[in-house]
């Protein structure tokens, strides 16, 4: 664990707004050392959008790598104001990332901005530019997918074609059955989880936009048992094939893992008390939401970096999902609590690349009855 490192950030974008991507690196702040190195294509936008972009990437490596304390540089003189609250973020599309910065900053002890020039910011801005390379081949040439007739663009100002996410929790387990925690445990789907996974299947083979010029829509699975059966399910209906992304994997409760909630309340009631009010806090020897969601958050940018403009299908689990839903809805860590998913369920929000997003479905499981 290094316990300080300097972030340095830097995006950019060929034509503001245009083909536009960032970079980051986190360095060992006595030594120099490069601890991490962060770059990602996000489509089109703008220079602030790009910048901002880079700054969350450089704060989730750091947190990722243990640090508590951290010196952010950036030759954005914009980010690095409104960061470090003299500047007012007025622009609604850097008002949610600016917000997803600050929350992830809340995770140090201390984090300072500093504005320098863009010649010592050169290992960052050369990030930037492959990953604009990078997206630049991988779009050309690309197919065209349908949207939606009713689109939410007119009403938030989102600009540029988003990345729709059809989030599908997985189908019945023994453990779901008997509500027990269920992270990390590799159990398969039940006869019934086989049913809804064949029914959501069903919903999503009829669906438009998911086969295109004969192309079926990337479908993105955890790792786990439980989701790859439902995933290929949803495979099989559409004659696609099932990839594996194991930032979509379940919280690891640890030694909870297995448990009832009433076991884990009488085997620790006060850690679990302090646990269900403090996202931040880990089960024992397991993982935090506040962990989760960024692990997510970072699944999303890469699948996005990706894919970005394409609708894809991800099968997962509740904490992932409901991170996402977070993440569309712009909304605070208590979501998590308040937000409920049936087993086999279809939510879906799309990202633009703007930075603006739309939650369009929440919890649908019209198809299971």
């Amino acid at each position: 664990m290094t316990d300080h490192v300097l972030v340095e950030a830097d995006g950019g974008s060929r034509g503001n707004p245009g083909p536009a991507g960032y970079g980051a690196v986190v360095k060992d702040a006595a030594t120099g050392e490069v601890l991490a190195e962060r770059k990602a294509y996000v489509g089109i936008a703008t220079n602030n959008v790009a910048e901002y972009g880079g700054l969350i990437a450089g704060l989730a490596a750091a947190a990722e790598l243990g640090a508590s304390t951290v010196d952010v540089r950036m030759d954005s003189k914009l980010v690095v104001e409104q960061m470090s609250g003299r500047w007012k973020v007025k622009h609604p599309s850097m008002q949610p990332l600016n917000a997803e910065a600050k929350e992830l900053a809340a995770r140090f002890s201390r984090v300072r901005y500093e504005w320098i020039p863009r010649a010592e910011n050169s290992h960052a801005d050369g990030l930037a530019n492959e990953a604009m390379d990078a997206g630049k081949q991988a779009e050309a040439p690309k197919k065209t997918v349908k949207q939606d007739r009713v689109s939410p663009v007119g009403w938030t100002g989102a600009t540029g074609t988003p990345t729709k996410l059809l989030l599908v929790r997985h189908g019945q387990t023994a453990m779901s059955v008997e509500k027990r925690y269920s992270g990390r445990g590799d159990v398969p789907l039940t006869e019934h989880g086989k049913q809804q996974a064949a029914a959501a299947a069903k919903r999503l083979g009829a669906m438009e936009g998911l086969v295109v010029d004969g192309e079926v829509a990337p479908i993105i699975a955890s790792p786990l048992i439980r989701t790859q059966q439902t995933a290929q399910a949803i495979a099989d209906a559409l004659g696609g094939r099932v990839e594996t992304h194991p930032g979509l994997i379940e919280t690891d409760f640890g030694e909870w893992e297995g448990l009832t909630f009433k076991e884990a309340m009488d085997r620790d009631p006060e850690f679990q008390t302090s646990w269900l009010s403090d996202t931040s806090i880990a089960a024992p020897g397991g993982e935090s939401f506040d962990g989760v969601h960024r692990r997510v958050r970072k699944a999303r940018d890469e699948l996005i970096a990706k894919y970005g403009g394409r609708t894809l299908v991800l099968v997962s689990h509740v904490t992932p999902i409901k991170a996402l839903l977070r993440m569309g809805l712009d909304a605070g860590p208590s979501l998590l609590f308040r937000l409920h998913l049936d087993l086999a369920s279809l939510s879906i929000v799309e990202f633009y690349p703007d930075g603006n997003a739309s939650v369009r479905l929440v919890n649908d499981i019209s198809h299971l009855s």
